[in-house]
């Protein structure tokens, strides 16, 4: 939001304690790395869109299991490859390592999980490579004796400027048209609004 405030088009995202599994895989390898963009508008509002590259974070199927509800099928895997459901169990089975959440697009290719994956590792590289940071399961909280430790995670800040393309003004007004005709779009049977990122908020 720094970024878009200043007339720049802003990426950002963070690595994560290992919670997520890779494409086809069953053990939780990297976080849910969430990846954030931010583009300056002309509206009353910059598009902002923060989002984990996993299908869920820990922190909704707490909300779940305090609500007293189930954690849809297809978001937990475990390490038989078999989906979880009972919302206080999942919790249980990921401390000790026996379930892992699924990146973007789920399970396997043919829902495109691939993508979350890929996604996820963008942000791990950007999060660890350019600054020698721990990726994977060095950000467990634990040490090799098993003590516990400082999650040491890795962040990374881009700003591009639009005065050094268009400029600005112009940079806003096509967003802004961009965001515009997104919320003019045939709406779904009983949907009044189609809103965009940053709007809600």
């Amino acid at each position: 939001s720094m970024a878009a405030k200043a007339g720049c088009i802003g990426l950002t995202g963070t690595n994560a304690r290992p919670s997520v599994a890779p494409t086809w895989g069953t053990e939780g390898m990297f976080g849910t790395n969430p990846f954030t963009l931010g583009v300056p508008t002309d509206e009353p509002f910059d598009f902002n869109f923060d989002c984990a590259t996993s299908t869920i974070q820990n922190g909704k199927i707490e909300f779940y299991e305090r609500s007293g509800k189930p954690t849809p099928a297809g978001l937990v895997v475990t390490k038989d490859g078999d989906t979880m459901t009972d919302s206080g169990e999942i919790l249980r089975q990921m401390r000790a390592g026996n379930c892992a959440l699924l990146p973007l697009g789920g399970l396997g290719e043919e829902t495109g999980g691939y993508k979350g994956y890929g996604f996820a590792m963008f942000v791990e590289f950007l999060s660890s490579i350019l600054q020698d940071g721990a990726y994977g399961k060095d950000l467990d909280g634990k040490d090799a004796e098993g003590n516990i430790r400082p999650y040491q995670l890795g962040h990374f800040f881009i700003a591009i400027d639009t005065n050094h393309f268009m400029g600005e003004e112009i940079a806003r007004k096509k967003a802004g048209d961009i965001l515009r005709s997104m919320r003019a779009s045939k709406k779904a049977p009983g949907e009044e609004r189609i809103y965009n990122a940053g709007e809600k908020e």
